[in-house]
């Protein structure tokens, strides 16, 4: 048959991968969106600070761990309380309105993944939209190919966006740094105390390393 005859030839791969792909992005999606972004328990205790192991003795010895205003919760380093959660969130980095979730020191990692996977099904999409385009100055090949315009338009526009958060996300993980700290340096004590710039980077080879392993 005619499938046999595409599978014989490998035509049959690409289409195979790039489902695979869209199946693993939509599945990252739901797995960041859903799961647990570090949120602190109430019940853990005031010393304990995950992931900061070495970096802390930089910081000012006279700054304390304060007890947040909204869950009465004692924050780690690093913590803020997201109001739409209504949690405090572990190394927080921001929250996302397409996941309605907190990106923090849990789910972090596995968001970067995410938005390189759908980084590569975005630039597959429309490179896919591009190659079924011909281009002719006429009212009906526009009739024709609008559709295929919009989406190759469309896909363009969310591979703009994807690129800029992966690129700026990579640059803060490579600071040890998050959006919240880079955002709001000047607001927030164990920052605007420190007599370092930003007291938790350690190189960018490390600070990649303890991130992503």
């Amino acid at each position: 048959s005619d499938l046999q005859k595409q599978e014989e030839r490998g035509e049959l791969l690409q289409p195979l991968i790039f489902v695979l792909l869209v199946l693993c992005s939509v599945l990252l999606y739901f797995k960041v969106s859903l799961m647990d972004p570090g949120f602190v328990k109430p019940e853990e205790e005031e010393g304990e600070d995950k992931g900061q192991g070495v970096v802390l003795p930089q910081i000012p010895g006279d700054i304390k761990p304060r007890r947040c205003g909204y869950c009465l919760v004692k924050q780690p380093m690093r913590a803020k309380h997201c109001q739409l959660c209504q949690h405090c969130v572990r190394r927080y980095d921001h929250h996302c309105p397409w996941l309605t979730n907190c990106v923090g020191e849990r789910n972090h990692p596995l968001f970067m993944i995410y938005l390189s996977v759908q980084l590569v099904v975005l630039l597959w999409g429309g490179h896919v939209a591009w190659s079924g385009l011909y281009f002719e100055q006429s009212w009906e090949w526009l009739q024709h190919n609008i559709f295929l315009l919009m989406s190759f338009l469309l896909i363009l526009i969310f591979t703009i966006v994807v690129l800029l958060l992966l690129v700026c996300h990579l640059y803060l993980i490579s600071c040890n740094t998050t959006t919240w700290e880079f955002m709001s340096h000047h607001r927030i004590s164990y920052l605007r105390h420190s007599e370092l710039e930003n007291p938790f980077d350690q190189g960018i080879i490390l600070n990649l390393w303890r991130f992503f392993c």
